[in-house]
């Protein structure tokens, strides 16, 4: 069984730059894109219990007092946005539809609760995203608010699917990836040190004929086992490293694939 948190990002790093950042715009200090990382797992879990579980089983409840797998769906929507709108001047546009009322929007189809709770999702990550950093006491409450409901809901629906009889995404065994040879030549060129945000790098060594990463954040270096030739994966954590290079072959970059999202870093060194 998986254990419960072991993201390599929590390995090599506390968090990284969303790929869905503008430009122009700051990125945010390593502290808020810790939250951003917890979003991404207990997002990313959320949404793939919900596909999972068939459409005819949404109005499954333990218990007559208890909500149904639909209602916890729609409840999800909802407070994502209720919470996320306190972050800054991010707002979300509501239609007739959201005024609706919980039980009627609990009966909805499968796929039309999960397309919203994704839109929710990624309104929040682009909320998160445009902090440059935590610096009031309100703002770290409304983000430990919105990363513990996500995660108390992970919960209540992981306790439904297993009283389904089926069992729950974070107990899932990774997919499993087969390393392959390369040479010290082939390796080389990703040597060097990788920008993830502000004061977040990712330093890539090789050693023993093998690549490393650390994160300048702190902790241990974690192997990159290579499956392609510019693609690894970590044994450690369900995650992949992509490295990328320009239109003369030389590499300018890497990207952190995990929890259905690309994370991307520049080679600055």
């Amino acid at each position: 069984m998986r254990r419960l948190l072991v993201p390599i990002i929590g390995l090599i790093l506390p968090a990284a730059v969303a790929a869905q950042a503008p430009a122009t715009r700051g990125a945010p200090d390593g502290v808020i894109l810790t939250f951003v990382r917890f979003a991404d797992v207990f997002g990313s879990r959320l949404v793939t219990a919900f596909d999972s579980i068939p459409a005819d089983r949404y109005d499954y409840q333990p218990t007559p007092v208890q909500q149904t797998i639909g209602y916890i769906a729609q409840h999800l929507e909802d407070a994502n946005y209720g919470l996320c709108e306190r972050l800054g001047d991010l707002k979300h546009s509501r239609t007739a539809k959201d005024s609706l009322a919980d039980t009627v929007k609990a009966r909805w189809p499968k796929d039309t609760l999960i397309a919203r709770l994704k839109a929710s999702l990624r309104f929040c990550d682009e909320a998160m995203e445009r902090l440059p950093k935590l610096d009031s006491p309100a703002l770290a409450a409304t983000l430990l608010a919105f990363e513990t409901d996500l995660a108390e809901h992970y919960a209540q629906l992981a306790v439904y699917m297993r009283l389904l009889g089926m069992v729950p995404p974070s107990a899932l065994s990774p997919k499993r990836h087969t390393a392959i040879d390369l040479p010290a030549a082939a390796l080389s060129p990703y040597v060097g040190v990788y920008e993830l945000a502000q004061g977040v790098e990712l330093e890539v060594t090789m050693r023993d004929g093998g690549l490393y990463v650390r994160s300048s954040a702190g902790g241990g270096a974690v192997r990159l086992w290579p499956e392609s030739s510019n693609a690894f994966f970590a044994n450690e954590a369900d995650a992949q490293v992509s490295f990328t290079r320009n239109a003369s072959g030389t590499v300018t970059g890497l990207v952190l694939h995990q929890y259905g999202r690309e994370r991307p870093a520049r080679k600055i060194r």
